[in-house]
């Protein structure tokens, strides 16, 4: 995998940065207070653990045959407060939605976020070297079966 990055000094935003990836997608940063152009570096490393927690939950419930009809997952965290200022604490968020007239498997989805925590979710491998992940599922539109 191959990614680079460029400072993209301009009188508007001396603070913007464009990332590209190995795929041929780009990505602004940006590091002024007002963020003028994107996120963060480290919201960007947020956003890739939700993503990639997603992914996996959405796939394991899918081949658990449980009618899933939306995922929303919310990452908060706890930054170090000298540099480096990796995070030390994130509290995920599932949220999760049966399709209408279904219930989901209360298992299944315990299950599903378990195996993306502990197995499948390589962003969250990594940042577990340096920050305590918890989580929290919300069933929305009712309570699941056990």
């Amino acid at each position: 995998m191959i990614a680079r990055s460029e400072w993209t000094n301009t009188d508007r935003n001396p603070a913007g940065y464009t990332a590209h990836s190995e795929s041929s997608h780009a990505l602004r940063f940006d590091t002024s207070p007002e963020h003028l152009e994107g996120p963060t570096p480290m919201e960007v490393v947020l956003m890739a653990l939700c993503g990639c927690t997603s992914v996996d939950v959405v796939s394991i419930l899918k081949k658990k045959r449980q009618r899933l009809a939306s995922l929303t997952v919310s990452a908060t965290a706890e930054q170090q407060e000298e540099c480096p200022r990796y995070f030390n604490k994130i509290q995920l968020t599932y949220k999760v939605t049966a399709e209408s007239g279904a219930q989901l498997s209360r298992k299944a989805v315990e299950d599903a976020v378990a195996l993306s925590k502990d197995k499948y979710c390589s962003v969250s491998a990594m940042l577990e070297k340096s920050a305590e992940i918890e989580f929290l599922i919300e069933y929305e539109g009712g309570e699941p079966l056990p």
